[in-house]
């Protein structure tokens, strides 16, 4: 079967993914598929760092801002998702261009990743997320690090859905997530990727690229967008946006705006460094230190060159 071309844009946040992946789709005729997590949700357009009108310039943009706060949405769903638009990408003549920071999407779906039918139970879900709030998230992240320590060290305590989900699993099964995703990889994948990750070479230049955006999104109404979506009642998928949930202490009247501002950026640095962890066992990827560049021109020229030596530019794209 013949495979389909695909280049992904992924590294941490605030290493100008999608200004590089609307330049590159402008240049290579491509389209930009999604890998964020929390972008796909509607809301939250500033907290979640979603790209303005302006800022896709007229590249087209799938999997942003389309599903409701309220509403479920796995890894399972995204992969499905991705790679029927992906096909239906290609088969218009574009280049499918992959942009996020969410590695488990980016990951699950190069790696095609089939995901068994584990079933699951609202019970379940319900009785451990009753537990968690009685006696702390950090105990069920205990309980899925003893059962399943490769998932736990990879899903932080606070990312609650995801613990819930790895303990569902366990508990329906009896077998560990990622024990599932083992048997899963089975099928060889459908794509030919072109894998760049963005960062900074020197750690400090990329945090200071990170409290300098959030300093940017409190300028342009962070506070008030969650305050917002706060008081339609705190929905659950809004509360892991980094950005959102480290306000409520100053929306309950118990920290100062400035002290959760500074939660943030410490909160986003942490996550940068999960994020460059996991991308750094992504097999394939070739990173472009951002900080060793004196222009924006000059980043994308790197990165052309580097497409233009893979494979995947034998394929036809007109």
């Amino acid at each position: 079967m013949k495979k389909i071309p695909v280049v992904v844009i992924c590294g941490p946040t605030a290493s100008g993914k999608t200004a590089v992946s609307v330049e590159l789709a402008r240049k290579l005729n491509g389209e930009v598929i999604s890998a964020d997590s929390m972008q796909i949700y509607k809301d939250l357009q500033i907290a979640t760092a979603k790209p303005t009108a302006d800022e896709m310039n007229g590249v087209v943009h799938h999997l942003v801002d389309v599903l409701d706060l309220d509403m479920d949405f796995s890894v399972a769903d995204y992969v499905r998702q991705a790679s029927e638009i992906i096909s239906e990408v290609y088969s218009r003549g574009k280049l499918p261009i992959v942009c996020g920071g969410t590695g488990l999407y980016i990951t699950s779906l190069i790696e095609n990743v089939k995901f068994d039918d584990t079933g699951n139970d609202n019970a379940i879900r319900q009785r451990l997320s009753d537990e968690a709030k009685e006696k702390g998230n950090h105990l069920l992240w205990e309980r899925l690090y003893e059962v399943d320590p490769e998932t736990a060290l990879k899903v932080h305590e606070n990312n609650l859905p995801r613990v819930i989900r790895a303990l569902e699993v366990y508990e329906l099964t009896g077998v560990t997530l990622s024990q599932h995703k083992i048997n899963s990889r089975k099928e060889e994948s459908p794509y030919d990727s072109c894998i760049i990750g963005l960062t900074c070479e020197d750690r400090d230049k990329l945090y200071d690229r990170i409290n300098k955006r959030v300093d940017v999104m409190v300028d342009n109404g962070l506070v008030d967008e969650c305050r917002a979506v706060y008081e339609q009642g705190g929905l659950k998928t809004a509360c892991q946006a980094i950005g959102f949930k480290e306000l409520i202490p100053y929306f309950n009247g118990d920290l100062t705006v400035d002290e959760c501002i500074d939660k943030i950026k410490l909160e986003t640095r942490h996550y940068a460094k999960r994020q460059l962890t996991w991308f750094r066992n992504l097999s394939g990827i070739q990173w472009v230190y951002i900080d060793k560049f004196d222009s924006f021109e000059k980043i994308i020229k790197n990165i052309e060159n580097i497409v233009a030596k893979s494979k995947i530019m034998c394929y036809n794209r007109s």
